[in-house]
């Protein structure tokens, strides 16, 4: 089987969806201009979607209170530095600035304006 999204309940989905495509450079592929105002992402490869919706009936993540080790969505990214420094100035906030670990991927560990813990990671050798 193949993933085809993850589904994040959102309590402001419609610039949430707008930042994800603004700073992190998401496409959408779907949207609905009504309740629950679901939003389907397409990162750059096109066969990943993340569903960013708000479903006030349902319950939701708290997710400045989510530790990262417990949840995070991560990012390729080519320029660490570069992209910590962008997304902070868009909001994000830095969890864990830039580290390098034993295999020699380098990672940062940041949380969006909504608090959903985000890590931005360059692999020394791409995993898939």
């Amino acid at each position: 089987m193949k993933i085809e999204h993850l589904a994040f309940n959102v309590p402001d989905p419609l610039n949430m969806a707008r930042w994800y495509v603004e700073h992190l450079g998401l496409t959408v592929k779907r949207r609905t201009i009504e309740p629950p105002y679901a939003h389907f992402l397409a990162d750059d490869s096109g066969t990943v979607m993340l569903e960013i919706y708000g479903n006030t009936e349902a319950p939701a993540l708290n997710f400045p209170q989510v530790q990262p080790p417990a949840l995070h969505l991560a990012f390729l990214s080519k320029d660490l530095a570069a992209d910590v420094k962008r997304l902070k100035a868009a909001g994000a906030t830095i969890v864990a600035d830039v580290h390098t670990l034993a295999t020699g991927d380098t990672f940062a560990m940041l949380r969006d304006p909504w608090g959903l813990p985000l890590q931005l990671v360059d692999r020394q050798s791409p995993m898939i």
